[in-house]
């Protein structure tokens, strides 16, 4: 389907829905886990789509129908979501299964340093983002309709075992913290369970904030989101604080306290007073499974650039940062 006529296709779903009377505008956004996402004009009016890439996919990948039902069922509930709009999922009308939303006219931080802003204003952010992560945890799944969402229990030694079984059949050498990792990780997750709605992929650049306000208004990509276990939700977003800027999107190695931002033991402290009981027990264990994700992530993508299904350069370049997140991961496994 070409561009035009991508364009004039959803243009003419728009109008038979109601959301527009005329022309529209398309310009792609930036961001979004691996859908591809636009904004869409029309006059005064502003929405957002959100669809599955062209091509063949995976079955369980690009579920952008999982997105528009989660956002949906958490409308009227205290984490801030972009109002649902319509959800098609015939592919005649623009190739693929998509769905559209309201647009949100508010900032993405893409820095975790937060340049620019200043150190009271750096503080507010980061205890908005503690709280928002904290709401999505304590909200009620079931009442939510979302009983049906994932696989409650167990959510550790599944992944572990899925990620690990990934790392094995890429059949390219493996970094030794990495492989230290599929080995110590079983032998080391912690007996308590428990099981909430998890968001996948909370960072600060899939939050959206008020213009003027240290508010969230709106929690965005909600693509790998299902029922887990909230601490592994958690640690994924206080990885930052391990990993240099240089390396990956982190945080480590910032004079936190001239900065305005929390500190990870005091990041750690808030979450603990939203929930209302303790975490830290298991922080070596946590922090060295979420490493132990993102470098088996980046393992695989390095092995589809060498298969010639990306570029090769980006294979190094990946090879090199999934064995050097190994290393942090192995190194947080070593705490005491």
């Amino acid at each position: 389907m070409t561009n035009v006529s991508f364009q004039e296709a959803l243009a003419h779903y728009l109008k038979d829905i109601g959301l527009v009377n005329g022309p529209i505008e398309l310009s792609q956004l930036t961001g979004g886990q691996s859908n591809p996402t636009y904004k869409i004009s029309s006059g005064n009016d502003h929405f957002v789509l959100r669809k599955k890439p062209a091509g063949v996919l995976l079955p369980s990948a690009h579920a952008v129908d999982r997105e528009y039902r989660v956002m949906k069922a958490l409308a009227n509930s205290a984490v801030p979501v972009p109002k649902m709009l319509a959800y098609c999922k015939d592919e005649n009308v623009i190739g693929t299964a998509f769905f559209i939303m309201e647009f949100l006219d508010g900032r993405v931080f893409i820095d975790q340093s937060l340049l620019g802003l200043s150190a009271d204003e750096r503080s507010a952010i980061y205890c908005e983002m503690n709280k928002t992560i904290a709401a999505i945890h304590q909200l009620d799944y079931v009442a939510l309709g979302l009983e049906s969402f994932g696989k409650p229990g167990n959510y550790f030694s599944r992944q572990v075992a899925r990620w690990s079984r990934q790392v094995r059949e890429a059949n390219i050498p493996i970094p030794d913290s990495l492989n230290r990792l599929i080995d110590w990780l079983p032998e080391h997750i912690p007996s308590e369970d428990e099981t909430t709605l998890i968001h996948g992929d909370f960072r600060m650049d899939n939050l959206v904030f008020h213009h003027s306000e240290a508010r969230v208004i709106g929690v965005l990509d909600w693509e790998l989101s299902t029922l887990g276990n909230p601490l592994a939700d958690f640690s994924y977003q206080c990885m930052a604080w391990r990993i240099p800027p240089s390396l990956w999107r982190g945080i480590a190695g910032l004079d936190f306290s001239s900065l305005g931002i929390p500190s990870e033991s005091e990041y750690i402290a808030m979450y603990e007073k939203q929930i209302g009981r303790p975490v830290v027990e298991h922080w070596p264990f946590l922090m060295a499974y979420n490493l132990f994700r993102i470098a088996a992530i980046l393992h695989g993508i390095a092995k589809r650039a060498m298969d010639g299904n990306a570029n090769a350069s980006d294979a190094v370049e990946n090879g090199k940062k999934a064995g050097a997140l190994a290393d942090i991961g192995w190194a947080c496994a070593q705490q005491k």
